[in-house]
């Protein structure tokens, strides 16, 4: 709500009296929420929003303009857009009813133009964004995205603020050498786990992998340092297959630096080796 005031001045032979200052106060007729279905995200996600818009009035308000600045940050003097729409994939409610779609713009901000609010009702927006190269992933980053409501001469804003996941996000890959291995011969497996997410793994992971064809007389090291069988890993000869320690996989959190120029955020993983080594 605003609030205006007002004060007037009697002037009579020479004199003025000043009255007291009256306070009045606007009821706005539309407001509007933001809210994201999920309170976190990480690099390569998507992020769903709901925008809910209440009409207090008496009368139909038609041809509005909604606008999402999609996170819209400055480094310097150059902003960068952490969010991009998913095309075709903003559902309109009026009354809780699905609607037809209304226009749809994307440039460096989302534009909704040419919807209705009913009288006494509300309409109601879901659509769903993605993170993307802007997107900040260092330890307590934030994307804070504003909604802008325009039209019957009002601007109604509401923000709604979303924080990165946490967490390791890990990748594992595997190799083989020689190709081809002798049949009695010495084979190499190297398993490369990688850790893109921006905190550490300090126990949990485990790596399993069923030798076929099994493998004898296993060494295994795991980032230049060796394992013991027993105690660092499992490995049953009958059957082919190797169980690290739940407490034995260890990787670095990523690190992350951006480009102040084209903002661009850049990953380097954190990286963990395994080889395993055998006779087939």
């Amino acid at each position: 709500m605003a609030q205006f005031t007002n004060q007037a001045q009697l002037t009579y032979n020479n004199t003025v009296a000043v009255s007291n200052l009256a306070v009045g106060e606007i009821q706005d007729v539309l407001s509007v929420t933001k809210t994201a279905v999920s309170d976190v995200y990480t690099a390569n996600d998507s992020v769903s929003y709901v925008i809910n818009i209440i009409n207090s009035g008496n009368t139909d308000l038609t041809n509005l303009t909604l606008t999402d600045d999609l996170g819209a940050y400055t480094i310097d003097t150059n902003t960068f857009v952490p969010l991009t729409y998913s095309e075709n994939s903003l559902r309109y409610f009026r009354n809780n009813m699905l609607q037809p779609s209304p226009n749809v713009a994307q440039g460096d901000s989302l534009t909704i133009t040419g919807f209705t609010v009913p009288a006494g009702g509300s309409a109601t927006f879901v659509y769903e964004t993605h993170t993307n190269e802007f997107t900040p992933l260092q330890p307590d980053s934030v994307i804070t995205n504003t909604a802008t409501l325009t039209g019957n001469l009002t601007t109604v804003t509401a923000e709604e603020t979303v924080s990165v996941s946490s967490e390791p996000d890990l990748s594992i890959s595997k190799s083989i050498s020689p190709v081809p291995v002798m049949e009695n011969g010495t084979v190499t497996y190297t398993f490369v786990i990688q850790n893109t997410g921006n905190s550490p793994v300090t126990g949990g992971a485990v790596i399993t992998d069923t030798f076929n064809p099994i493998i004898s007389n296993i060494t295994a090291v795991f980032n230049d340092t060796p394992w013991v069988q027993g105690v660092d890993y499992s490995y049953d000869q009958s059957t082919g297959v190797f169980i690290s320690g739940s407490d034995r996989v260890t990787v670095d959190a990523a690190t992350y630096s951006q480009d102040t120029t084209t903002g661009v955020v850049n990953v380097t993983p954190g990286t963990s080796t395994l080889v395993i080594t055998g006779t087939i």
